[in-house]
């Protein structure tokens, strides 16, 4: 059932942008989105390229976004049965966004990592949060 529209609210903890803003901030999703940005690709090609995601998160990630109308899942009866998955109108209007947010990180890295380092000698009895 599809409710009415709503003014949206992501700062209210009661709106439905917190669910969706969770899953797009989940580091497997933004990757599945980098990958797809290219083109269509087949589950097995995506598990090798997005190294150390395992076949149940992959699976749950690809699912997740399937059913918010970001990718597309495309069966094709062949044998074996092979399944590609590609981004949809709607998970285009994204892939400038990741893309940004991902060479951000890759060209920031270096000072996110001497940041960490000064606040960790300032504070040494602060927990550190692992880097991997």
């Amino acid at each position: 059932m599809i409710k009415p529209s709503i003014p949206y609210d992501i700062y209210d903890n009661r709106c439905p942008t917190r669910d969706m803003l969770a899953r797009l901030a989940d580091k497997w999703a933004l990757l599945v989105l980098a990958r797809l940005e290219n083109g269509p690709m087949r589950f097995n090609r995506l598990k090798r390229d997005i190294r150390m995601i395992t076949q149940k998160v992959l699976t749950q990630t690809l699912r997740k976004l399937e059913r918010d109308g970001i990718i597309a899942r495309q069966v094709f009866y062949t044998v074996p049965v092979s399944v590609e998955y590609s981004l949809t109108p709607l998970g285009h209007t994204l892939t400038e966004t990741v893309s940004v947010l991902a060479h951000w990180v890759e060209h920031n890295m270096d000072a996110v990592l001497a940041a960490q380092a000064a606040y960790d000698e300032a504070n040494p009895g602060k927990i550190k949060e692992p880097t991997a």
